[in-house]
């Protein structure tokens, strides 16, 4: 790691000390700071692909004009839930 790309949070000694506090067994910080930096990765993906799909809803919803209520998407997604745990607990 060069570095200008050396995380700051590795020189903080503060830091350090509370993610040592923290760590399970056989992990280390490096662990740790992987691992975080991974999920965020994976976060901020989830998140835009999030938001493209809104996008891509609205411009539907504009183009067609067809529209759905919250009441109407709730009351959908309430009942494949049920539907759902009605198939679990069999």
């Amino acid at each position: 790691m060069t570095e200008t790309a050396k995380p700051a949070v590795l020189d903080d000694e503060e830091f350090h000390a509370a993610a040592e506090s923290v760590l399970r067994e056989g992990e280390t910080v490096a662990d740790l700071i992987d691992r975080s930096a991974r999920a965020e990765v994976e976060y901020r993906r989830d998140q835009a692909a999030f938001v493209a799909s809104g996008l891509a809803a609205l411009e539907e919803a504009e183009r067609t004009g067809v529209w759905y209520t919250a009441e109407k998407v709730h009351a959908e997604l309430r009942a494949k839930l049920e539907k759902r745990k009605a198939e679990l607990s069999q």
